[in-house]
């Protein structure tokens, strides 16, 4: 294949990929700049899990982005997701919201992306934002 026909690899997310609501902008953004390690460089949201239990979606702190990280750059923070947990999000919202139990990041829209009803299929329970069966 010639280079002018090679395909460009593109590692910034495309639109609507992983959507940023304002207020979990500004408290990625504080969070981001909060802590006290010069090594981190970005925030990475993770998929865990599956089956009866569902995905658990979180994010974590890390070091490095992979060659299979895709990024999304926002105000004053970066955001890694790998191109297979990216399966499983694209299209996700991302909120901070405070609630009775404490202010938390809730991922709206999950089941979007792979089509799920949001219900565990063993035993009909609805499923909440982060995943798992009630």
């Amino acid at each position: 294949m010639s280079a002018e026909n090679a395909v460009q690899y593109s590692n910034a997310m495309a639109p609507g990929d992983v959507i940023i609501t304002e207020a979990a902008s500004v408290q990625l953004a504080k969070l981001f700049n909060d802590v006290d390690d010069d090594e981190l460089e970005a925030i990475r949201v993770y998929v865990a899990g599956g089956g009866c239990g569902g995905m658990t979606y979180g994010m974590t702190f890390t070091e490095r982005k992979s060659e299979y990280d895709k990024v999304l750059e926002g105000d004053g923070f970066l955001l890694y997701v790998d191109v297979v947990a990216l399966n499983f999000l694209r299209g996700v919202e991302i909120d901070y919201q405070a609630r009775d139990t404490g202010a938390t990041f809730v991922f709206n829209n999950v089941f979007q992306a792979t089509g799920g009803s949001g219900l565990c299929g063993a035993c009909g329970a609805a499923v909440g934002a982060g995943g798992g069966c009630g």
